[in-house]
């Protein structure tokens, strides 16, 4: 049985930072894809960023646009971690993130959809205040 758990989401003030942390279990996490989406209040859950498997040890990272330059995400040598360190947040970054894993690599058109992804956390609230 799979199961995702994500942590380190708390109230942080406009410009500060915060990384989350997920981990993920029951299965080898090698080759799937392990992502972030987040849901904000009356919105849509969208993607965030995403880590894919490029041979070996090597995993690629993507990021949303609305993130890039200020969010980093990186997959942990175990595998099957992925973390997501937030840096210069946001007001509009207030969000309920969800950590997601999904058992293929997925490529440039897939790796931003909710339906390619099996298995997610509960989710964890991240509130920037102004």
């Amino acid at each position: 049985q799979v199961r995702v758990v994500e942590s380190g989401g708390g109230l942080v003030q406009a410009g500060g930072s915060l990384r989350l942390s997920c981990a993920a279990s029951g299965r080898t996490f090698t080759t799937y894809t392990m992502s972030w989406f987040r849901q904000g209040p009356g919105k849509e859950r969208e993607f965030v960023g995403a880590t894919t498997w490029s041979g070996g040890n090597v995993y690629s990272g993507y990021l949303a646009d609305s993130v890039a330059g200020r969010f980093t995400i990186s997959r942990g040598n175990a595998k099957n971690t992925v973390g997501l360190q937030m840096n210069s947040v946001k007001p509009e970054d207030t969000a309920v993130y969800y950590c997601a894993a999904a058992p293929s690599t997925l490529g440039s058109g897939s790796y931003y959809k909710r339906d390619e992804y099996d298995y997610w956390g509960q989710g964890t609230q991240v509130t920037v205040s102004s």
